[in-house]
């Protein structure tokens, strides 16, 4: 809990078509679909510092775009994934069309992706993307998407 001036919230109210995604790297699963987790270890062993890495924080991450950009949105990757934890700070009538493609995942996903399809995958798990920032443009920041 904090206290804030109103024009200093960031609550998506201001994203706007056009705007860019910015992605925040992972540590690795956090806490997202352990239940589902458990049962792909139940098929294959998996030993990397990944899996059980601790969560990852994101506040200076965030200071620092903050200082270079007009933020309009925040999200924290947790159950729902990444589509789903945006859907919350986007306004009616848009979307995020996120680039799967735009980073590499870490191991411990690709050893998930071997038992788990990719729509549940998207669906469960932060997949490499800790936190997102909705931004009008990025430029040095990693893009992973884009607000339509």
């Amino acid at each position: 809990m904090g206290i804030l001036d109103r024009a200093d919230l960031i609550d998506g109210s201001r994203v706007e078509a056009g705007d860019v995604v910015v992605g925040f790297a992972s540590a690795g699963v956090h806490a997202n679909g352990f239940s589902l987790v458990r049962r792909v270890l139940e098929l294959e062993d998996y030993d990397g510092d990944d899996l059980l890495a601790p969560t990852r924080l994101y506040l200076d991450d965030v200071r620092a775009l903050r200082r270079d950009a007009d933020v309009r949105a925040l999200a924290h990757v947790t159950g729902g994934g990444i589509e789903g934890n945006l859907s919350r700070v986007v306004p009616k009538g848009l979307r995020v069309r996120i680039a799967w493609d735009a980073w590499e995942r870490p191991p411990v996903f690709q050893w998930l992706a071997r038992h788990v399809g990719e729509d549940e995958l998207r669906r469960v798990f932060n997949l490499g993307i800790g936190y997102c920032a909705i931004v009008p443009e990025a430029a040095g920041r990693l893009i992973i998407g884009t607000v339509e």
